[in-house]
């Protein structure tokens, strides 16, 4: 499917582009490289499609995203030529009705889509996996999911105070969350090749955000793992908003914890079923109010607790992290947003 495009003449020095963009709505208040005809076709060439070519159809706006545009964003935000086909690849993801996209980009929470990254790409792009890759590492990462958001701000319409009511957003709604897993010290199989897609991929996961959870003392896996899974349990968390009935969690284990954790469990199934069980919380532990609304909707377990997701395949688990060991990281789901893994390239 193809679409025409339509240009724009804009200022090409930085200044009076940053002031261009800002008085149309484009800005996200961080310094604006300006998409000059001959940077936007260098990131449609690197692309490989052409640069009419939809790549999705995103609400609220209900625009057709072309790769044109995509590049014009990524140009913006300071992402490399090479990251298109991952930029693609998570927008299309981003898109499937799954994801509801709709409802991340209008809702009260502090939702942002995070990507992770599989496969070699993970090298040749420098995706951090390991020390401060969620933050602070060197690399394209800041500037690639500072693309995504452009997309979102810019073709499929998320403004703050109209179409967007995040009530205090998060800095993740600017820069996006993007990094790899650490497979090369990872004892279970990729996270995208367990969703299906080996090699190259990203997986798409609509999070509020990141929480640490930090263990000093645990030396024993089933230790560690109750500790972690009961960590991830806080009331607060919107799995336990008795509206939703789905919710997910993604787990990222540092390389330690994860090597001692998959000598005892070498089937990274049980390490979701065990976190999965470990948080939970005692119905008696939440206001009565709380305790008839779970009960009116199924929602305890034959041992009297509530658990943050209904399954245990809700828990994902996957490796990334310093050698520093002490700390996990766990991003929560928002709402009834289904993860998503599309292969970078198809």
């Amino acid at each position: 499917m193809t679409t025409a495009a339509t240009s724009i003449v804009a200022p090409a020095d930085h200044e009076s582009f940053a002031a261009f963009a800002h008085e149309r709505g484009w800005s996200d208040g961080l310094p604006l490289v300006p998409p000059t005809p001959e940077r936007v076709a260098a990131h449609v060439a690197s692309a490989g499609r052409p640069a009419d070519e939809v790549v999705a159809t995103l609400p609220p706006s209900g625009a057709a995203c072309t790769v044109e545009k995509v590049a014009v964003n990524a140009v913006m935000a300071g992402a490399p030529p090479s990251a298109m086909p991952l930029l693609l690849s998570a927008i299309g993801a981003m898109a499937d009705p799954g994801f509801e996209l709709h409802a991340l980009n209008a809702t009260t929470g502090s939702v942002t889509p995070a990507v992770v990254v599989n496969g070699g790409l993970r090298h040749e792009l420098g995706i951090p996996f390991g020390t401060g890759c969620l933050g602070g590492a060197d690399g394209p990462s800041s500037a690639i999911g500072r693309a995504l958001r452009l997309v979102m701000r810019n073709i499929a319409g998320q403004r703050v105070g109209v179409t967007s009511q995040s009530t205090f957003g998060q800095p993740g709604r600017a820069t996006g969350i993007v990094f790899g897993e650490w497979e090369e010290r990872s004892p279970w199989t990729p996270l995208a090749e367990r969703r299906g897609v080996a090699g190259d991929a990203v997986t798409v996961f609509g999070t509020m955000g990141t929480a640490n959870i930090c263990e000093v003392v645990a030396a024993d896996p089933d230790v560690l793992l109750h500790f972690v899974g009961r960590a991830l349990a806080h009331t607060g968390a919107n799995g336990f908003l008795v509206q939703l009935s789905f919710a997910e969690v993604l787990v990222a284990l540092n390389p330690v914890w994860a090597e001692m954790i998959g000598r005892a469990y070498p089937d990274v199934a049980d390490v979701s079923r065990i976190l999965w069980d470990y948080a939970a919380v005692p119905l008696s532990e939440w206001p009565e109010q709380h305790q008839r609304q779970f009960e009116q909707a199924g929602r305890v377990d034959g041992r009297g607790r509530v658990h943050l997701a209904q399954r245990p395949e809700d828990v994902l688990v996957m490796v990334a992290g310093g050698l520093g060991g002490l700390h996990a990281a766990a991003l929560h789901s928002w709402g009834t947003t289904i993860t998503q893994t599309r292969r970078v390239g198809a």
